[in-house]
């Protein structure tokens, strides 16, 4: 299975010619399918995609972690290009999905809601445990057995009648691989938790090993400071309870932030390593 980073926050000084931005987009190639997860805040995966002699019109399946345009910002642009591929996605949220700033500032941060009306035919709501390609599986209802990320706390649903309430995140779902050899779990933002997401996806696959867990993991609080949400103690005993489950190795970037990247390396060693845009890996 090779999967390459089609987008994320960071690109290397090796790649001067591919763009960054914040987000997440990755390409998978699994027995002879072309898989895409998420598509980043633009259209930046498909130019990226083309510079790597990936063809996203052969895309199979497109798989969208969750309603956040930083992930489905680029929908438009795949759909233009990709003329066969549907789109699998949770369940709408029951509102707009917004970010408080302070008390008093909120944005808009979900998708292109006329996108579902302009390519009606393309998307695959899915509301229960699906197999979307041969062994390519979606989850949407994440169990809840551990804590969700404190990079939540500024996260809302707007409902129609202005009340603003936290999201749950049952828009988001979780993507999982059966490989010969074991699982491959990819992760958006991991809003539900990372745990729960490996949790939810190991308990369908009894008895089979976890080779890898790729995705963002939401341990930043602001993007623009650089801060981790929660304290270094739960970041270190995430790492551990990531090791202990056991995942044989660990691939993140995007909200994951680079100072709990930093303390999750303290626990995890060289089972962990970090994705950024133009970053193609085996496993």
């Amino acid at each position: 299975m090779k999967i390459t980073t089609l987008i994320e926050n960071e690109a290397p000084a090796s790649c001067p010619d591919l763009v960054s931005e914040w987000g997440l987009s990755l390409h998978i190639e699994f027995g002879g399918r072309s898989i895409l997860f998420d598509t980043g805040k633009s259209g930046a995966f498909a130019d990226n995609a083309k510079r790597l002699d990936i063809d996203i019109g052969s895309v199979e399946a497109a798989a969208l972690s969750h309603h956040h345009f930083d992930h489905g910002g680029g929908l438009k642009r795949f759909l233009e290009i990709n003329s066969r591929a549907n789109v699998y996605l949770g369940k709408s949220p029951q509102g707009d999905c917004q970010i408080k700033i302070l008390k008093f500032f909120r944005k808009y941060i979900g998708l292109d809601k006329s996108l579902m009306r302009e390519y009606p035919d393309r998307f695959v709501v899915v509301g229960e445990p699906a197999e979307i390609l041969p062994h390519v599986f979606v989850f949407p209802e994440i169990r809840r057995r551990y804590p969700e990320p404190a990079g939540n706390r500024r996260l809302y649903v707007s409902k129609s009648d202005g009340e603003m309430v936290h999201d749950d995140f049952s828009h988001e779902m979780v993507m999982a691989i059966e490989d010969h050899d074991g699982l491959v779990i990819f992760t958006g933002c991991s809003h539900n938790g990372l745990l729960n997401m490996v949790d939810t996806v190991s308990r369908e696959f009894e008895g089979v090993p976890v080779k890898a867990v790729i995705g963002g993991f939401h341990l930043i609080s602001s993007p623009l400071f650089n801060s981790m949400a929660g304290d270094r103690r739960e970041v270190e005993e995430l790492g551990g309870s990531v090791l202990s489950y056991p995942v044989e190795m660990t691939y993140t970037g995007h909200c994951t932030g680079a100072k709990a990247f930093d303390v999750l390396k303290s626990v995890m060693g060289d089972r962990l390593t970090d994705i950024r845009t133009g970053t193609c890996f085996e496993v």
